[in-house]
């Protein structure tokens, strides 16, 4: 009671924070979702909360957190989220509360240099490239005088940089206690600093592969806190199926021959024919892949029976026998050196452990699960449980030896009906307290939604094209500040080529699309061209642009959605929840498509509004909104935008918001 005395006064309207924090504006939803987490810490309750767009989620986590003198884990999706926790918000709030705690950061393995690794990269191949060499060069002259050793501090390291994987190690080729540089390793020292701290800040991904593999010291810290935060939680159940079950990957057989071959020529030359390990080892993966023959990128190959669909059982079989011979192999080669340094026996459990991964697959699925393949430059052997509720239920709930805990789950999209059960079902969270805090937003006034009546139906191979030309028009008209989300890669580049083409000659707006260039420089590209006065932009994106970014202001004033996302029906992991549900007497379409198509829908439409001053409109491109029953469901889910019905509202509207944002830019 005293801690939600405490939140109150600190959220008042002449509160600490009014007084402290310079953009703090008192919300009544705020103060309500506060409340609600401080309850739940002193209750060692499981909270859910829902809290729509502009609450302010993030001071009302970690305000109560914060003045609860507990232990506190906050979890987010991204590390972009986790540095701006880190650098801004906490400190910020721990000197406005003036609460003595101590803060820390806490990322995967990838994120940090690894001097051993950075060492050995000089003698890699790739660095016959004078562009990887001047990047080394760069590294190494920022290894000297970095604390933290986080790639993310080294300013113009691209994050899709070959060079990453080579500076950095994973669980599989760290030496631990046996590496010459573990005393000054950054992972380690990360992780002794969050074991010391009050307040540590992860991401899904650590918490996820730690609780699979207990490996990067969350192990260690979990049952030492008392609060546990997982904001941007509509990500959980994906993240966590991709670490409770097992993949092998052709890009990790060929990352275990790449480090074989450079430790056994550098430190054991002549004493194993290491080309020839290295040789087989190559061979096997090369089958194992050239098995899936050619396939599009992405393509997924259902894996109900001894081999996947449109692949020969009796060459798999052969594939993953040999894959799982020459691992052996190379473990036994390992054997004969393991005394000379620590990366030999490093190496060798590497070996078994990709064989073990290899004698696995070519059993039976166990029941529960399902096994598919992902196919593009590399090979991906997936087996994964459907959701991760049992896990949640066992090893976190109901974790034994561990004493009572609060569980906060947060994000601004969970679900459709009140019970946010798109959320609570696979997660395990069905006796979780659920709360839905509405955004502050009246979208009314700030925002409309047009859905075209004479369009292609979204099957129709034209769509696209329409999709493009109608798009095209429309940001003429605005001067930009557009931005084209697309269902699938396919519509994507239809769009984005065609945008080009439209644009190329009359260079007045540009046209940027996803995988041109890294995401985080597309959006500040995007944002800066539609803010300079000089040039529009139109963003054409897809997959990770639906959610997480934040173009606020005249930036971006019109969001074009192609077609109705809902999962591709022909996707494995889509059609094994979808048996799963039929089995209990579910319908799928209704029980899963439709919830799924509903959030994926309103994260999407959640790019437009992002401040209580922004205007905008929101266009779907799909004319089963209007005349299927279930678009009336899909429709809820967005927010309470004005309803446009014709070409020349949607024409009129887009006027005028050109001529307030020329006004706007006149006046500043």
């Amino acid at each position: 009671m005293y801690l939600e005395l405490e939140v109150q006064e600190a959220f008042a309207p002449d509160g600490v924070l009014s007084r402290t924090t310079e953009q703090f504006v008192a919300r009544a939803g705020q103060t309500e979702m506060a409340v609600a987490i401080a309850r739940a810490i002193e209750r060692s309750e499981v909270l859910v909360v829902e809290a729509g767009t502009g609450v302010g989620k993030t001071f009302s986590y970690l305000v109560p957190a914060l003045l609860s003198g507990e232990r506190v884990l906050v979890s987010t999706a991204t590390k972009a989220l986790q540095d701006q926790l880190f650098v801004r918000d906490l400190p910020l709030l721990v000197e406005a509360l003036n609460v003595p705690v101590r803060i820390a950061l806490l990322k995967g393995r990838a994120s940090y240099l690894c001097l051993h690794r950075m060492a050995l990269a000089r003698q890699d191949p790739a660095l016959a490239d004078r562009t990887a060499a001047r990047s080394l060069a760069k590294i190494e002259e920022w290894a000297q005088f970095t604390k933290a050793g986080d790639l993310a501090e080294l300013p113009g390291l691209d994050e899709r940089s070959p060079l990453i994987p080579l500076v950095t190690s994973t669980r599989e080729n760290c030496l631990g206690a046996q590496c010459p540089q573990f005393r000054a390793c950054h992972v380690n020292l990360a992780r002794r600093e969050a074991l010391a701290a009050d307040v540590v800040v992860i991401n899904h991904h650590l918490f996820f592969a730690d609780l699979a593999v207990r490996e990067s010291g969350v192990a260690e810290l979990l049952p030492s806190v008392k609060v546990a935060i997982f904001d941007e939680a509509h990500q959980l159940n994906e993240t966590g199926v991709q670490f409770l079950g097992k993949n092998l990957t052709t890009g990790q057989l060929l990352d275990f021959c790449r480090d074989l071959l450079g430790a056994g020529l550098q430190l054991a030359r002549g004493l194993v024919d290491w080309q020839a390990v290295v040789g087989a080892c190559e061979q096997a993966a090369r089958e194992l892949r050239l098995c899936a023959g050619r396939q599009h990128p992405g393509t997924k190959l259902r894996w109900t029976s001894v081999a996947p669909e449109t692949i020969e059982a009796g060459a798999w079989t052969v594939a993953l026998d040999n894959l799982g011979v020459a691992l052996s192999g190379a473990s036994e080669s390992l054997a004969t050196v393991s005394e000379i340094a620590g990366d030999f026996p490093r190496l060798q459990e590497r070996a078994s452990e990709l064989a073990e991964r290899a004698a696995a697959f070519a059993r039976a699925c166990p029941p529960g699960l399902v096994r598919w393949v992902d196919v593009g430059t590399q090979l991906r052997l997936v087996e994964s449980p459907l959701n991760i509720a049992e896990a949640v239920k066992t090893k976190l709930l109901g974790a034994s030896g561990e004493s009572a805990k609060s569980w906060i789950f947060t994000s601004a999209t969970l679900g459709d009906d009140e019970k946010l059960s798109w959320f609570t079902e696979p997660c395990g969270l069905g006796d979780a307290r659920v709360l839905k805090v509405s955004s502050p937003f009246d979208y009314a006034q700030q925002a409309a939604i047009y859905i075209p009546a004479d369009f292609p139906k979204p099957a129709d191979p034209s769509h696209s094209q329409a999709v493009a030309d109608s798009a095209g028009r429309w940001a003429a008209r605005l001067g930009g500040r557009t931005m084209v989300l697309t269902t699938t890669l396919k519509a994507l580049r239809v769009i984005g080529d065609s945008l080009h083409n439209t644009f190329s000659d009359s260079g007045g707006i540009e046209v940027l699309v996803q995988g041109a260039m890294p995401k985080r420089v597309l959006i500040e590209r995007f944002r800066l061209g539609n803010t300079d006065g000089q040039r529009g932009c139109i963003l054409v994106a897809s997959a990770s642009f639906w959610e997480g970014i934040d173009v606020p202001g005249n930036a971006l004033q019109l969001v074009i959605i192609d077609k109705l996302p809902f999962p591709p029906p022909n996707d494995p992991m889509a059609e094994a929840r979808s048996r799963s549900l039929e089995a209990e007497g579910k319908s799928a379409f209704n029980d899963y498509f439709l919830p799924e198509a509903a959030v994926a829908l309103k994260q999407g439409a959640g790019r437009l509004i992002r401040r209580e001053t922004d205007q905008g409109v929101l266009v779907i491109c799909d004319t089963r909104t209007r005349q299927m029953g279930y678009g009336k469901r899909l429709l809820r889910a967005v927010p309470p935008m004005q309803r446009l019905n014709s070409d020349e509202e949607l024409l009129t509207r887009l006027d005028e918001l050109t001529r307030t944002c020329t006004r706007d830019c006149q006046q500043t």
